[in-house]
C-alpha cells in the first residue's frame, strides 16, 4: 500500500492514495489553513470509523440482516502535552433495520473490535484506549 502527501499551500495538503484517490487536508485559520479540509488526525479518526463500520455493514449482510443503515460516531480524547496522541477513542454504532437481531449486531461489532478492524486493533496495540458499542433502531 502507498500514498503520497503534497503540500499545496499555508496548512494545506493533498492525499492521494496508491489507489488513485485524492483528499484535501487543511489546518485552523490561526494555523496557516483555511478550513477547507479534515486535519490530519481527524483523517485518523475516520479511517478507524470507516475500517470498522465495513467490518460491521460486510458482517450484518453475510447474516442476512436487513439493515438500511449504519453509522458509527466517533468521539476521542487525546492527551494535553505534545505529541498530543489519542488516548482513549469511542466508536458508537447506530445500526438501523428490519427485524434486526441484537446478538447478530453485537457479534459483528465485536468481531469487528476484536479481530478484524486492523486500524483500531493497530492503535489499541500502541495504547489507545478503545471502546465500542451500539444501539438498534427497528423500523416498522
Amino acid at each position: 500500500m502507498k500514498a503520497t502527501v503534497k503540500w499545496v499551500d499555508g496548512a494545506m495538503f493533498v492525499g492521494e492514495t496508491g489507489s488513485g484517490n485524492s483528499v484535501i487536508m487543511d489546518g485552523p485559520e490561526d494555523h496557516g489553513g483555511r478550513n477547507m479540509g479534515p486535519r490530519p488526525m481527524e483523517m485518523l479518526l475516520l479511517g478507524v470509523g470507516g475500517c470498522s463500520n465495513f467490518d460491521v455493514m460486510s458482517m450484518l449482510k453475510k447474516s442476512r440482516q436487513q439493515f438500511t443503515d449504519c453509522k458509527v460516531e466517533i468521539t476521542a480524547e487525546r492527551a494535553d502535552a505534545v505529541p498530543a496522541v489519542f488516548t482513549k477513542i469511542h466508536l458508537h454504532f447506530v445500526v438501523t433495520g428490519k427485524a434486526l437481531k441484537e446478538a447478530q449486531v453485537k457479534r459483528a461489532v465485536s468481531l469487528s473490535a476484536e479481530k478484524y478492524c486492523s486500524a483500531s486493533i493497530m492503535l489499541g496495540a500502541a495504547g489507545v484506549e478503545i471502546s465500542h458499542d451500539y444501539v438498534i433502531v427497528n423500523e416498522e
